[in-house]
């Protein structure tokens, strides 16, 4: 069976995320910063009749509870076929350019960024035992720079100095991390799920959570002819998938 680890999997997109990768054969190992409610999530898939997930407690920001996951994730299986890194906090608004702290900035990027950076690096050697293996680091449309610097784009006013900017940073660690596994069977892809009504933009998107479910676990599951090293955001262009960057 294949496996897929999913950070930040207990509530909404990455909930939805491992709903489908359940539901598509794989076994889940659900990262919740706190494994209560990483255990609340797991039952609820499995009382849908989705046997195969496991609650892992990680927390991103902390490399001792992303090494203790390690640990307890490879003594059940010494293969990840798929890593999904869905952990990300917004930071809080308003987010001016001007007036937003350092710290501020620290604490936004230490999760959308350095937290992937630590997952990534940490069960590197486990997805190199897959023959497939999968990396989708979920990002956004509003990372990308061509778009925030067109006008006619629909939402260039929605400036925030804090997200876009981690998760601009998470793409350009997503097109070297694609580089250097440029010759292996690797898959490695900054996929945005869409305008998504969430918790996470007070339910302001236009999306549904099993829209971005799907978007996301597609790109987890794609085929040695699928692309890498890409930027996806099928809500921007449905024709061909491709954001600019």
């Amino acid at each position: 069976m294949r496996t897929v680890l999913i950070t930040g999997a207990n509530k909404s997109i990455g909930f939805e995320t491992a709903r489908q990768m359940l539901q598509n054969g794989y076994y889940v190992f659900l990262g919740s910063r706190t494994l209560e409610k990483g255990l609340v999530a797991a039952e609820q898939l499995k009382a849908e009749g989705l046997a195969n997930v496991q609650a892992i407690q990680l927390d991103v920001t902390d490399i001792e509870s992303v090494n203790t996951a390690r640990i307890m994730i490879g003594q059940k299986t010494k293969v990840l076929d798929a890593l999904i890194n869905n952990a990300g906090i917004n930071g809080g608004f308003p987010q001016s350019a001007l007036e937003a702290s350092t710290d501020q900035f620290q604490k936004v990027f230490d999760t959308n960024l350095y937290g992937v950076v630590r997952v990534t690096q940490a069960f590197i050697d486990l997805l190199r035992n897959s023959p497939q293996p999968r990396i989708v680091n979920v990002s956004s449309s509003g990372a990308s720079l061509t778009l925030h610097s067109d006008p006619t784009w629909i939402y260039y006013t929605h400036k925030a100095a804090l997200y876009p900017s981690s998760k601009a940073a998470l793409n350009m660690y997503t097109i070297d991390l694609a580089y250097e596994l440029r010759d292996t069977a690797f898959r490695v892809n900054a996929v945005c799920p869409g305008f998504v009504a969430t918790d996470f933009n007070n339910h302001r998107g236009t999306g549904t959570v099993q829209e971005a479910g799907i978007r996301i676990a597609k790109y987890a599951m794609i085929g040695e002819d699928g692309p890498t090293g890409q930027f996806i955001a099928e809500e921007y262009n449905p024709e061909t998938g491709l954001s600019p960057w």
